[in-house]
């Protein structure tokens, strides 16, 4: 399906509020392996929210200390999410040390609450993560709408098939790609930007 239907089929039903919630992690890999190139976050949010209210969207990101992203949370910020950042935590595993941080549970707890608030009436996980489903099936059972958009090259089939709806970002990669200006440069002042 095109990014153009995608973005014309649901403007009638522009009263439901949308919550959006982003795995950047998961994105940022599957943006990496699957089209090798950068995405346009603004162009990102119209996909999810089509037209209907977006009532919140809410990045989830790891901070790691040799990042620099404050331009990028910058950017995120002015096109209308909200971020949450979490410090990896350490491991010590025999003769190395390892790094975890995921926002699994985050991301489950604010949907749940958001849900309970009786305030959304779609949930969008940005995600491939197969660890959603149960989240989506209590959504679901809640009268919450799930609509999981991911690479589908790195998302857990149980997860497309638990979902109201799936949305696959490699079919919309034209639409989602982040453009460069004429000198070679990504344009960061109409929300173009990327992890």
């Amino acid at each position: 399906m095109k990014a153009k239907d995608i973005l014309e089929r649901d403007k009638i039903f522009s009263h439901l509020n949308v919550a959006v919630f982003i795995d950047m992690q998961n994105l940022y890999y599957g943006a990496k392996t699957s089209l090798k190139k950068k995405i346009d976050f603004k162009r990102l949010l119209e996909i999810a929210v089509r037209g209907r209210h977006l009532y919140r969207a809410i990045a989830y990101l790891v901070d790691l200390d040799n990042v620099n992203q404050g331009s990028f949370l910058y950017v995120l910020k002015s096109l209308g999410y909200e971020i949450k950042l979490k410090q990896p935590k350490k491991f010590y595993s025999w003769d190395r040390v390892e790094y975890k941080a995921d926002w699994d549970m985050g991301i489950a707890i604010d949907a749940i609450a958001m849900a309970e608030s009786g305030k959304i009436d779609v949930a969008v996980i940005m995600s491939g993560d197969g660890d959603f489903v149960d989240l989506v099936n209590f959504l679901k059972a809640k009268g919450i709408k799930v609509e999981i958009i991911s690479f589908k090259s790195i998302t857990a089939k149980e997860l497309i098939t638990a979902a109201n709806e799936y949305i696959d970002l490699g079919e919309v990669a034209d639409f989602i790609v982040l453009e460069e200006t004429e000198n070679g440069d990504k344009d960061l002042s109409t929300g173009n930007v990327s992890s």
